[in-house]
């Protein structure tokens, strides 16, 4: 269970397949967010369609984000609430390795 009194804020993003994102909260846990419902609300989330710009997913602002400007300006950026990112499903690390 999430602390109440801790804001969520996204540390690491990784772009999983499939246009999802794996996003390491401060909480210790890593969520998988999914962002093929965001492209196809269209928009500015179009972008999103292109691989190149999607695989480009940093943080920024403290959230998931993608860099509009190539100069990392906060204001320039698609970026996701880091609330709606908390309310993702919680997944273990991909990046972990596993030893059996």
């Amino acid at each position: 269970m999430a602390n109440p009194d801790l804001m969520p804020e996204v540390f690491q993003a990784v772009p999983g397949g499939d246009f999802t994102v794996y996003a390491y909260m401060n909480d210790g846990r890593v969520r998988l967010l999914d962002v093929k419902p965001l492209i196809a609300k269209g928009g500015i989330f179009e972008k999103l369609k292109d691989t190149n710009f999607f695989n480009s997913v940093t943080v920024m602002n403290g959230t998931v984000a993608w860099d509009m400007s190539g100069v990392r300006d906060p204001f320039d950026c698609i970026d996701i609430d880091p609330c709606t990112i908390e309310e993702c499903p919680a997944v273990s690390d991909p990046l972990e390795e596993r030893i059996d």
